[in-house]
């Protein structure tokens, strides 16, 4: 008999770029993002995963609108109350900070960042807003900086989690290159030696993988679409297809990453559990 796999620690759903409009207003004329995620939400509940929080890893609203924030919560916290986890938001360039307060969270409207940190059984989620208001690009300010090595100066008994919205990576997408993240070197400098084990980012609107100081990094595709990268070169080609959420399964000795498509495919073939036992 084969040895069993271990049952990781924790496991977050990673969603990202739901992009809603007040309304419930289709994006760009014709993307129904409110359908994206409600459907992103319904593969999460299906796969019956135990889940220790949502991690929504900012542009939640396109225009950064009230009546959209409001939106997405009552979305979002119905399913993380099935599910028992708490959600835990992460702002976006296409976010506006006072709307998000008041909609998220009921809160009185502030432009101070939206730095977070959560406690899940042991493992530390830190979410830092890399927004710059009034800008596409993404940064940390010094007290930022200073900010995230104080927190990190202590371990988490299971590690830590750091969910922004701007990816510490290169994007391939040419024409995505002036919003980059453009703090790596300072964010690179917090993190040597610390207990960060995967940072989940989103922007993109693609999947990618990649490193910052020896930390995996992980992107999640948009709920609400994509962006194709078979010719980067000839600028950025949206489209409403191949959307997903992320699982990030934390083990004891290493961190994985799978994507959960919104769209079920037909199925060519299915085993069942255990039936390569013997």
């Amino acid at each position: 008999m084969p040895t069993p796999a271990p049952e990781p620690t924790h496991v977050l759903a990673h969603l990202s770029d739901t992009h809603f409009l007040a309304g419930g207003a289709p994006l760009h004329g014709s993307v129904d993002t409110v359908e994206h995620l409600r459907r992103a939400l319904q593969r999460l509940e299906e796969a019956e995963v135990a889940v220790d929080a949502i991690v929504h890893t900012g542009d939640i609203a396109d225009l950064g609108e009230l009546d959209a924030y409001q939106r997405v919560r009552e979305i979002v916290e119905p399913v993380a109350d099935r599910l028992g986890c708490p959600v835990i938001w992460v702002a976006g360039n296409h976010d506006q900070r006072g709307p998000l307060r008041e909609g998220l969270f009921g809160a009185a409207p502030s432009t101070e960042p939206l730095d977070s940190v959560h406690d899940l059984g042991g493992l530390r989620v830190v979410a830092i807003d890399t927004s710059v208001p009034g800008a596409g690009h993404g940064d940390l300010d010094p007290e930022q900086v200073e900010w995230l090595r104080e927190v990190l100066a202590q371990p988490a008994p299971h590690g830590t989690v750091l969910a922004m919205h701007h990816p510490p990576v290169p994007t391939t997408v040419r024409v995505l290159e002036p919003f980059q993240f453009r703090a790596v070197d300072a964010l690179a400098e917090v993190l040597a030696g610390t207990d960060v084990r995967v940072i989940l980012s989103g922007h993109l609107h693609y999947s990618v993988n990649g490193r910052v100081a020896g930390v995996p990094v992980s992107v999640a595709p948009a709920t609400s679409y994509t962006v194709q990268v078979a010719a980067p070169h000839l600028g950025l080609t949206g489209v409403d297809a191949d959307q997903a959420l992320s699982l990030a399964l934390l083990y004891p000795e290493q961190v994985v990453t799978a994507l959960l498509p919104i769209d079920v495919a037909p199925a060519v073939v299915h085993l069942p559990d255990g039936y390569f036992d013997s």
